[in-house]
């Protein structure tokens, strides 16, 4: 066994030591949202034991809930409402028009990619105040409706990201012999093409549902003064860090323990089809 020259030795452990690092910086601040999520304190960082309260009060407490914890709960029905909607349209939308994209002949479909990409690239001040200006200019009043209207505009390019990559490897004889055996275009696409795109479909969905879930800079500037999702409504708590429901921390624990949960059941599906029976 050759032995490690120290030259080799210093890198390997340089290279472990920046794992490390990375790996901390990534997950330190979910292991501190997850401590503070069982702290029985109500204000600040100090421990003061473990606690399951904040849990039971976004869960399950309805009786006589604080007006704070009532327009959190509020803030997560519209977050979670938005995102659902906002993923349905956006699916839809975005994988006819990744259909239609590849129908394209080469050259039209790499100037429509390039306006598919600018969404995607564009800062999200700028999209958020485009937006907003638009909907000032037909006359739309900020809400609830234009904050929808915003995530499904700036989900569908994620979504024909995710299926064309889907589409480049469908046999594109398949979509004519359909045609050939009697189905009508419509068919062919829905007993076709939509199958054999259906992973690609799914994963768009899912990065929809994720950046209308976390967006802030969008909605802030399209959901008007009666519209609050969950980061607009961090957005004025953090005016005054100590007013914050630690209720918060318990609401942020279980969204990533339900993203682990979906993305763990996903990989085992996909496991159990990839091991030959």
């Amino acid at each position: 066994m050759k032995r490690m020259t120290p030259l080799k030795f210093a890198f390997f452990g340089f290279s472990y030591a920046l794992l490390i690092g990375a790996f901390a910086l990534l997950y330190l601040p979910i292991v501190i949202i997850f401590l503070l999520s069982i702290n029985s304190s109500t204000r600040g960082y100090n421990w003061q034991g473990f606690s399951l309260e904040w849990y039971s009060q976004l869960l399950f407490n309805f009786a006589n809930p604080s007006s704070d914890l009532v327009l959190f709960r509020e803030a997560i029905f519209n977050t979670i409402w938005i995102a659902l909607r906002s993923t349905f349209f956006a699916t839809i939308f975005g994988t006819a028009f990744a259909i239609g994209i590849h129908a394209r002949d080469k050259k039209r479909r790499l100037r429509m990619m390039v306006m598919n990409n600018v969404p995607v690239v564009n800062p999200d001040i700028v999209t958020g105040i485009s937006l907003m200006v638009v909907f000032s200019l037909l006359g739309f009043a900020l809400g609830e409706t234009t904050v929808l209207l915003a995530h499904i505009f700036f989900s569908i390019p994620y979504v024909v990201l995710s299926v064309m990559p889907k589409l480049k490897q469908l046999d594109p004889h398949l979509y004519e012999a359909a045609l050939d055996l009697g189905c009508t275009r419509l068919q062919g696409a829905w007993k076709v093409i939509i199958p054999n795109i259906r992973t690609g479909i799914i994963g768009g969905a899912l990065i929809a549902f994720t950046m209308s879930i976390d967006d802030f800079v969008i909605s802030y500037f399209t959901s008007g003064v009666d519209f609050e999702n969950v980061s607009i409504w961090l957005y004025t708590k953090m005016r005054n860090p100590q007013n914050l429901n630690p209720t918060l921390y318990a609401y942020n624990v279980l969204i990533i323990l339900i993203t682990i949960a979906i993305l763990f059941t996903i990989n085992r599906r996909r496991d159990k089809k990839e091991i030959p029976a």
